[in-house]
């Protein structure tokens, strides 16, 4: 009976294991199919949104769109992520080598996935020693095509699954040197905005990705793990130890030999940093007035991209190849801040003991309060004037700008703005006139602080550098730089609408064109724009470019309007084009990120002026250089070389101003404070020829200096035809001027 009892038991154990077996099998097979079905309801995108054949054909990044200049350097860039791509050509072997025998060893020989290494990490996390099996593939999946590494296990785990399958997927659309650009271009070096490895290596090594040596290659793949834990600027010596371990994994991977490894262990951490910053760089309010004019200009000409959706300049990675000369840009700023150092501290010694807000000066602070960003939070905050007010005397900690620096500082919020209205600003611009190319932009003095551009954005009144305007008419209309004219005040119409010009000059004898344009003589110059009409002139200086309101008043003729510098500098430039106007031009392309041209621009060309009138301007021009109020050019700079130009200063010295004239560049430069309420005090300190004028010879004394820009300094070329009236005063007859003399025949031609 037990024999039996034996019997039956083994026989239903064999029967439990072969059900058993069964369920195990069917269980496998159907946790496989389970998988391949979750495999395949990723595929479709069931969890989520895969990405598509043309997305891996065209990945999406945030690539930093740059400016570059006409000598090919990149003046900055516009990014919400600071990105910049680089090609494979373009990575030193040094970084490859690191990435490759730290990241992923098998690279070269998996497909996207390493299931060898899979199933070993696997294996240790089960054991508690955690490590990751993402290959540089799945990495760049990552980085491409997904918001970030989910937090929640079970999105990770979906995620997983989506690297896998879009890494394959990349493995066979890109060569295994294609997916490791991609992978340096995508990925995020942590502080400073740093994303890429082109910006990388100008954050904190000053240089470019094709000349990072082995140490340097070695912290910036080390910071990949987690770039703060292992940032070289918060933790230095954290820092060293992952950079040290790279470096013995490339021993190991065998790129370096066992000596070259313990060599380079042992050198210290070296950073060069440069945090790039909006504003940091060559020409940073360029930069500004350029991405406005990109955008309304693409917006204007309906400009997208193949689907229809508009550029982004923050995201698209665009290159914008622009007019600007490096070396000119830096030049030009250097000399505005030569020079205004110097002036700010005239001007400084000027109110040291006098209150320029008192009276009606005194709504200046206030207006200056209400422009403030402070103000407009506070008001939005719902706080009343008085709060408001209170607010603005409460001392906070703050920055200054100075020329020596910025100062950190406690004050009011008023008393900065009191502050603040008595830094003088300065603009300046220089182009070819005959190609209308813009080489040098300076908007401001300090972008940080003052971002308002004053080259094209801002107006100012134009002085006297409005009366060639004048004269050009009157020169077009047959009268020679010789005619003499009264030189005493006058009164021009009548009633409400009579106007008798202020002259900082006293009445003299009759003086010629010439001499009272070398002079900037008031009394002369009202004569002639009562001779030659208002109109006329108004048309003129709209023709050649100014595009702000110019009313067709005799006032006109010494400045009673505003314009600004870029449209000063163009009109002034089709004098020395021999009265063909150019529009001024800084954008000559714009391509895609893989080098496919989307803009291209066109400047406009206009003949608004008789070419032998034209060169005459620019002989009277000359005149204000070699005899009159921009002589210091000469003694001064010693600038001997043909030279133009005119000076111009408006009521009260609030404005200053200068126009330069070469033959291959024309350049303006102005010079004032915020507000016109606020000036010098006297002539001497505050007119064109002292506030303004150096910038552009200390301009010049540069560009002259620096031989590899070819500017010579040769005379302006005579008109096509050359001349037909004589420009020498002293070979024509004397006359006495009478009551209306006008055309050249009284001169005795």
């Amino acid at each position: 009976m037990n024999r039996q009892k034996k019997k039956d038991k083994s026989e239903l154990t064999k029967e439990e294991t072969s059900r058993y077996t069964r369920m195990f099998w069917k269980t496998l097979i159907g946790v496989i199919l389970l998988g391949f079905l979750f495999i395949f309801c990723v595929g479709i995108g069931l969890f989520g949104q895969l990405p598509t054949f043309r997305d891996l054909e065209n990945p999406k990044s945030n690539l930093a769109s740059e400016v570059i200049s006409d000598d090919g350097k990149v003046l900055g860039t516009y990014y919400v992520q600071n990105r910049s791509k680089v090609t494979y050509e373009q990575l030193s072997p040094n970084l490859v080598q690191a990435l490759i025998s730290t990241e992923d060893k098998r690279f070269y020989r998996h497909s996207g996935i390493d299931y060898r290494r899979t199933f070993t990490i696997i294996f240790y996390n089960l054991v508690g020693k955690r490590q990751g099996a993402s290959t540089i593939t799945q990495q760049l999946a990552l980085n491409l095509f997904s918001e970030g590494r989910a937090r929640s296990t079970g999105k990770r785990i979906i995620q997983k699954f989506q690297e896998w399958i879009t890494a394959v997927r990349l493995e066979r659309n890109y060569t295994k040197e294609e997916i490791i650009t991609m992978y340096f271009n995508t990925v995020d070096f942590g502080a400073y905005n740093t994303f890429g490895i082109k910006s990388a290596a100008r954050t904190y090594f000053n240089t470019t990705p094709d000349k990072l040596d082995i140490p340097q290659a070695a912290i910036l793949v080390g910071m990949l793990k987690g770039p703060g834990m292992y940032s070289p600027v918060r933790y230095p010596q954290r820092s060293i130890r992952r950079r040290n371990a790279v470096i013995e994994n490339m021993r190991k991977s065998g790129f370096i030999t066992r000596e070259e490894s313990l060599e380079l262990q042992k050198k210290p951490l070296v950073l060069d940093m440069r945090i790039s910053e909006y504003g940091d760089g060559l020409a940073p309010y360029f930069r500004a007035v350029l991405k406005r004019e990109i955008q309304r200009e693409f917006n204007e000409l309906s400009i997208t991209k193949a689907d229809g959706t508009p550029w982004d300049l923050d995201r698209d990675g665009l290159k914008i190849y622009t007019t600007i000369n490096s070396k000119m840009q830096l030049y030009a700023e250097e000399a505005q801040r030569e020079w205004m150092k110097t002036v700010q501290a005239s001007f400084d010694r000027q109110w040291k003991n006098r209150d320029p807000f008192r009276g009606d000066k005194a709504k200046l602070l206030e207006t200056g309060m209400k422009r403030s960003d402070r103000y407009r939070v506070l008001k939005q905050a719902g706080l009343s004037e008085a709060e408001i007010k209170k607010d603005f005397d409460t001392p906070v900690p703050m920055t200054l700008f100075t020329w020596d620096g910025d100062k950190d500082t406690v004050m009011t919020p008023m008393d900065s703005i009191r502050y603040n209205k008595l830094i003088l600003r300065n603009s300046f611009m220089s182009m070819e006139p005959h190609t209308g190319y813009v080489r040098a932009w300076v908007g401001g003095i300090n972008f940080e602080h003052y971002k308002y551009d004053q080259v094209k954005m801002g107006t100012r009144q134009v002085g006297s550098t409005a009366k060639p305007f004048t004269y050009a008419v009157a020169i077009d209309n047959g009268y020679s730089p010789c005619f003499k004219v009264p030189n005493e005040p006058l009164t021009i119409g009548s009633g409400a609408y009579a106007w008798t010009p202020r002259g900082e000059n006293k009445a003299g004898s009759p003086i010629t064109l010439r001499t009272a344009l070398a002079n900037s003589q008031n009394f002369a110059t009202a004569y002639m724009i009562n001779e030659v009409g208002a109109r006329p002139v108004a048309a003129l200086t709209q023709r050649m470019g100014i595009t702000s309101d110019v009313p067709e008043y005799p006032s006109i003729a010494l400045g009673a309007y505003e314009a600004s510098v870029y449209d000063m500098v163009g009109a002034y430039s089709a004098f020395v084009n021999h009265g063909v106007w150019v529009e001024p031009t800084y954008i000559l392309r714009i391509e895609d990120k893989n080098g496919m041209p989307i803009y291209e621009k066109a400047p406009r060309v206009t003949k608004v002026l008789n070419s032998e009138s034209a060169y005459i301007m620019v002989d009277m021009l000359k005149s204000v250089v070699a005899n009159g109020s921009g002589g210091r050019i000469r003694w001064r700079y010693n600038l001997t070389n043909p030279i133009g130009g005119k000076t111009g200063t408006t009521n009260d010295n609030a404005d200053a101003w200068f126009i330069g004239i070469t033959p291959e560049l024309v350049s303006g430069v102005w010079t004032g404070a915020e507000d016109r309420g606020i000036s010098f005090a006297s002539m001497a300190e505050g007119q064109g020829a002292q506030a303004a004028l150096p910038v552009f010879a200390l301009y010049m004394q540069k560009v002259y200096a620096d031989t590899t820009l070819n500017y010579t300094k040769g005379d302006f070329p005579l008109p096509e035809g050359g001349l037909t009236r004589e420009l020498d005063c002293s070979k024509y007859q004397e006359f006495d001027p009478v009551e209306e003399p006008r055309l050249d025949d009284r001169l005795g031609f």
